[in-house]
């Protein structure tokens, strides 16, 4: 279908060539006084037939590139591809209205023709330049202006809108997920359980980040990085959240996480991250972050002292009599005096548990095999 569109494009772009050049030459080799031939539907046949010919050779050289621009159109944000496309209008319209004198000049092609086109070629291209140019204010704006539609409220309804605007300042529109967060993956089922609202959003610079891992000289860091990609790819294709590129930089910094801060502040986003450094780092930005392991922790089963748990011991602890067993979500359980009933399914009491920042740890007592 598209190899048709493209010779039929071919066809009639040759034949309105044609009618416009064929009387001309014409009338150079002495033929223009020939109706049959110096006609506009003769000329147009002939123009049609020449450029399908053509188009057998270049149609897939036109194909590849139209590929090519898909490409590029489907990377960039919708709010982007906007604000480009009415920019480029803006300047295309300047430039009809600036060179429109010009059009009135007889006999003069380049004036007539040439320094329009050219006018326009400029001024369209300054225009989306910048039109895209200060994105990151734009998402600021977008994100601003989103918090505050969420705090209206109907009218009359006073006590729903206090109640909204002592959340507004609770709520961020932009989430914007670190490489360690999309190479975890856990992010992917949090999207679609919907817990997430707003808007995830991924930095360049992250992305080049996990291409640079995924191309990497050890095996693990290449799977880790191709990971990561993939769990981009899987968010992009989620309908559950929009998720849009951020394609800025900061050309002083040079370190991703430090990028990665200055993003958050200027965009009043909140950053999602698995990266415990990261996390300590942002208490002192006045960043707001999500922690996934703190989001996993919070959501482990509540034990306390003198509760019973039945354990599956797999090995042996590290004093003599304790075994080891873990519950569903990964909670490791010391078992005292367990070490006796290795690979079986046991009774225990709780005695104490201890946080650590590696997770939590349960000790308890053996009481009797289940």
């Amino acid at each position: 279908m598209r190899k048709k569109i493209i010779q039929l494009a071919f066809m009639l772009g040759g034949g309105a060539l044609a009618m416009t050049i064929l009387p001309i030459l014409w009338e150079l080799i002495g033929y223009s006084d020939l109706i049959w031939v110096n006609n506009p539907v003769t000329d147009f046949i002939l123009g049609a037939l020449i450029f399908y010919l053509l188009s057998l050779i270049a149609w897939q050289l036109v194909d590849r590139f139209i590929k090519q621009i898909e490409t590029i159109l489907s990377e960039e944000s919708p709010l982007k591809l906007l604000l480009g496309s009415l920019s480029i209008m803006i300047g295309l319209a300047l430039a009809v209205l600036v060179t429109s004198p010009l059009r009135s000049i007889p006999d003069n092609i380049f004036l007539n023709a040439g320094v329009p086109i050219l006018a326009m070629l400029v001024l369209g291209y300054f225009g989306y330049r910048i039109g895209t140019g200060r994105m990151e204010d734009v998402y600021h704006f977008v994100g601003t202006l989103t918090s505050r539609m969420r705090i209206k409220s109907p009218r009359g309804n006073e006590k729903d809108s206090d109640i909204l605007t002592a959340d507004e300042a609770n709520y961020h529109h932009y989430k914007i997920l670190d490489t360690n967060i999309l190479i975890d993956g856990r992010i992917l089922a949090l999207v679609k359980t919907g817990w997430v609202e707003g808007t995830l959003l991924v930095p360049n610079f992250v992305l080049y980040e996990l291409q640079y891992i995924a191309d990497a000289g050890e095996p693990l860091k290449r799977i880790r990085g191709r990971r990561g990609l993939d769990i981009l790819n899987e968010l992009r294709n989620n309908s559950s959240i929009p998720l849009e590129m951020w394609d800025g930089d900061y050309e002083d910094i040079k370190e991703v996480d430090e990028k990665l801060i200055r993003l958050a502040q200027e965009l009043n986003g909140i950053l999602i991250t698995n990266d415990y450094n990261l996390n300590k780092v942002t208490s002192f930005q006045n960043v707001e972050v999500l922690n996934l392991n703190e989001l996993a922790g919070a959501l482990r089963t509540s034990v306390a002292v003198g509760d019973r748990l039945q354990i599956t011991l797999v090995k042996n602890g590290r004093e003599r009599q304790q075994a080891i067993g873990y519950l569903d979500d990964g909670t490791m359980v010391v078992v005292e005096e367990g070490r006796q009933h290795l690979q079986e399914t046991v009774a225990a009491e709780v005695t104490s548990s201890l946080q650590t920042d590696a997770g939590r740890m349960i000790f308890g007592n053996y009481i009797e095999t289940v």
